[in-house]
């Protein structure tokens, strides 16, 4: 009969925070080189088509990730760390049986290494990246340097959750399928620019971070990983955020956006780009289509410690939305830079044609 899982799932290593936990593989040697799977059940969001999309973006690297040589006298002591990865959702993932993941090791160079992984299940790809990984300090002792600033106010929002004067986490922070809580925090600061009659200038700000502490074990590449998980989080419902949408009678963030009319009122001369959103218009579906994270600096990332995110999304239209997403460490450096387009569909009338598929 299928499972979750190939094998059953190993004891909870206590000394590993509950990311690692939820993101440990299995390999099998025995099925093929360089194949992994999922060594517990992955979280299906209620309401969600299938798995979590973040879990298997994450999966992905960590099998990646295995596959990188380690530092030793044949290479130098070389330490190569992921800078990019892109990705593209095929099919739902199913949380009843197990994923089968294959890296593909594309490229061996001195200072780029490239692998391929695809994420299988009854023999149909599920789901498939590329990903870089850069020799480290392989740029030269001089470089050029720059990154956008923390977003004003977010190291006040920071302090606040220090303070614990910021509570409730996000949605995406529940149950995954296994533990009894997520496996990251998530505070909500709200959305800056929120009044702006031109929904691409809304930006949602939140500050997230693991629970508990990234063992030693897992290393700077247990961060990344968990930095790949929780870049999923809303990343294409940000589309609904900025616009105030609801799905199934619940409003996102509870926005209360002015409405279109009242937009056009105040707005006689806008922009081709003002709100054309219809009023009373709902989301009927919303599908991750494809993922892409830049790793500016992956030493620097530490998961288990707070990093702000801000999202925005400069278009949507034809049924499809695109969004990007900042990632700053605690100490305010910008380490990531992440892109998503996904399906924005609303509901239509009723009649020929009306149902949403893919």
């Amino acid at each position: 009969m299928p499972g979750a899982t190939l094998v059953r799932p190993p004891p909870v290593d206590p000394s590993k925070s509950p990311m690692e936990t939820v993101l440990e593989l299995r390999t099998l040697s025995d099925i093929g080189p360089d194949t992994f799977t999922n060594a517990r059940e992955l979280w299906h969001p209620p309401g969600a088509r299938g798995v979590y999309g973040g879990a298997v973006i994450a999966q992905c690297l960590a099998a990646a990730q295995e596959t990188v040589p380690t530092p030793s006298p044949e290479n130098n002591q070389a330490v190569f760390l992921i800078h990019s990865m892109h990705c593209y959702f095929v099919l739902a993932g199913d949380a009843s049986i197990p994923i089968l993941y294959h890296v593909e090791r594309v490229r061996e160079g001195k200072s780029f290494l490239t692998r391929t992984v695809q994420a299988r299940q009854r023999g149909k790809c599920i789901f498939t990246t590329t990903l870089s990984f850069m020799r480290e300090n392989s740029g030269g002792e001089s470089t050029v340097d720059h990154g956008w600033d923390v977003p004003e106010g977010a190291r006040e929002g920071l302090d606040n959750i220090i303070q614990g004067q910021l509570d409730g986490d996000d949605e995406d922070a529940g149950p995954n399928g296994v533990e009894s809580q997520g496996p990251f925090i998530s505070k909500v600061l709200g959305i800056a620019n929120k009044q702006s009659p031109h929904p691409q200038e809304r930006k949602p700000q939140a500050w997230v971070k693991c629970r508990g502490t990234i063992s030693p074990s897992g290393g700077q590449h247990a961060h990344l990983a968990a930095l790949a998980y929780m870049s999923d989080s809303w990343f294409i419902g940000t589309v609904s955020r900025v616009h105030g949408l609801s799905r199934a009678g619940h409003v996102l963030y509870n926005q209360n956006f002015p409405s279109t009319a009242e937009y056009s009122a105040r707005q006689p001369e806008a922009s081709k780009n003002t709100l054309k959103t219809p009023d009373g218009a709902k989301i009927g579906m919303m599908v991750s289509l494809d993922h892409t994270i830049y790793f500016h600096r992956p030493r620097e990332v530490k998961a288990d410690q707070w990093m702000c995110t801000q999202m925005q999304t400069p278009w949507s239209g034809q049924g499809r939305g695109l969004v990007e997403q900042r990632i700053w460490n605690k100490e305010g450096r910008l380490v990531a830079s992440c892109y998503q387009e996904g399906l924005v569909r609303l509901q239509q009338k009723s009649g020929p044609g009306s149902k949403s598929r893919l």
